[in-house]
């Protein structure tokens, strides 16, 4: 039966990737995964024109995902049609020293979006119980506090109307290595790769655990986790165009009013 949804882990549950297939498409074929994506795309284009002009709500996208899991492939495809007044992109690499001289979630408040805006985090503050956990960056006591410190940030935002969706990309160690090996060898691509990532890759289970401990304690009511099979790009693009799709639709989004002077004018 086809399931063209992400997988919601269960609230308070333990999670385990590794008991999850990254290469299913749950009876997708990539006839069928094209052909909705493109009413998928248009669909959102016309709902973001409607958040915008209602101003009630703003959206923060959140993607993760190991290197190479594909999250600059995914805000390419799914925001194809989106036009860029009301859909911003924020990506967060090396900490600058500014950076460095502030809390940890001083450079993602800054980029919180506006009401009537779609920001998508390209990596986020899970970095903070990701990178810096693997890395040893911080000691365990900091980082472990810092679970509930994303807590209650994606709580208040969301009492404050914005809406967030999380969004983990699955992916396999040998789709991986396929995906570093291209990096390596095609010219317009190379760009992306470093020599770390290599070394990241030797982290690989360690990478796992983190990312199952901040699933399950990250995995809340008003911001739940949807981890995306993404071994096939094009399964994961209707996966999470349709969840963005869905949550716009149920926030009965609506274009104003005009105001009581301005119906029936004439332009002369």
């Amino acid at each position: 039966m086809k399931n063209g949804h992400a997988h919601i882990p269960e609230f308070g549950k333990k999670f385990d990737l590794r008991a999850l297939d990254p290469g299913d498409s749950n009876g997708y074929s990539r006839e069928e995964a094209d052909a909705e994506i493109l009413s998928l795309r248009v669909r959102l284009n016309d709902l973001q024109n409607v958040l915008y002009a209602d101003e009630r709500y703003a959206m923060l996208v959140v993607l993760q995902g190991i290197d190479t899991a594909g999250k600059d492939g995914t805000i390419n495809s799914v925001f194809r049609e989106v036009g860029p007044i009301g859909c911003q992109v924020s990506s967060f690499k090396v900490p600058t020293p500014e950076e460095l001289a502030h809390d940890y979630f001083w450079r993602y408040r800054h980029q919180m979006p506006e009401k009537g805006h779609i920001k998508i985090f390209n990596r986020s503050y899970y970095e903070s119980v990701l990178v810096e956990r693997v890395k040893k960056i911080v000691p365990k006591e900091t980082w472990e506090r810092r679970y509930q410190d994303i807590n209650e940030l994606e709580d208040y935002l969301v009492r404050n109307g914005t809406i967030v969706l999380k969004f983990f990309l699955v992916i396999s160690k040998d789709e991986q290595r396929e995906r570093l090996q291209e990096r390596i060898n095609n010219p317009k691509k190379q760009w992306k790769f470093r020599p770390g990532d290599l070394d990241d890759r030797k982290l690989w289970d360690d990478y796992l655990t983190a990312y199952d401990d901040a699933i399950e304690r990250c995995n809340t009511k008003v911001a739940p986790w949807h981890v995306v099979p993404a071994n096939k790009k094009w399964y994961r693009d209707i996966v999470v165009a349709r969840a963005i799709v869905e949550k716009l639709e149920s926030l009965d989004l609506r274009y104003p009013p005009a105001p009581p002077e301005v119906l029936g004018m004439k332009v002369e």
